[in-house]
């Protein structure tokens, strides 16, 4: 099998003060051409927003935006006539589509906001916009690959325009959890928290991984950690 790890430290970041970001691959200011998306991925931004700041109203097209709140409150508004408060085990998906406009908050004025935000290519243009949200337990993620994201929302995961699915795992130190990588489709892993082995390479928070099947990937904790597995087309 086949991995490529992307080390965290390696990274663009972007520091407005009130929002610190590091971007897995290229966006806004930050340009690589040698990362310029996995497959279907186009974007891992980890974020922190300082209390009571954030994004104002901004337009967005054919991208299956979905939003992953590791820690804080998230206050989302948004053309379609959408609004809510996303806390830890909230997964939030809106389909771009045609057109959509959307702001997203930190509502504290004392605790800072820490998000994943991940950007699917859909797999054709014009969808109607739309909007989903779910609310995932510590509980039903820990000690195993809970699905959050798939194309038919089987399983009560939010579902996206696109023939791909995320996981998420709460891992204790010690646990393994495995991802069979089918023929012809591809993974990414990342961490979100923790510390993990992946066939003797070790990854910590902020790093990514990329592989390809055919095959099965183990994943051990050798901290606590919190993980995000991919699969892709």
């Amino acid at each position: 099998m086949e991995i490529q790890v992307r080390p965290g430290s390696e990274r663009g970041r972007t520091d407005h003060g009130w929002l610190e970001s590091s971007h897995t691959f290229s966006f806004a200011d930050y340009y690589d051409p040698r990362h310029m998306g996995f497959r279907v991925l186009r974007v891992i931004n980890e974020d922190f927003v300082a209390p009571g700041r954030g994004f104002g109203l901004h337009p967005h097209n054919d991208m299956e935006i979905v939003t992953y709140v590791l820690e804080g409150e998230l206050a989302h508004q948004d053309s379609l006539g959408n609004g809510s408060i996303m806390r830890r085990g909230d997964v939030q998906r809106m389909s771009a589509g045609t057109g959509v406009t959307h702001s997203e908050s930190n509502p504290s004025r004392a605790e800072r906001l820490h998000l994943l935000q991940i950007w699917i290519m859909p797999d054709k243009p014009g969808y109607e916009p739309s909007y989903d949200q779910k609310s995932f337990s510590l509980e039903e993620r820990q000690g195993t690959l809970r699905l959050i994201v798939s194309h038919d929302g089987r399983d009560r995961s939010v579902s996206i325009n696109q023939d791909a699915t995320i996981s998420s795992a709460l891992l204790t130190k010690g646990d393994r959890v495995e991802h069979t990588i089918d023929p012809n489709r591809y993974a990414w892993i990342q961490v979100a928290r923790g510390a993990i082995d992946l066939e003797g390479r070790r990854l910590a928070a902020g790093d990514g991984a990329a592989a390809r099947g055919p095959g099965t990937l183990p994943i051990i904790a050798t901290r606590d950690a919190e993980v995000l597995v991919f699969d892709l087309p």
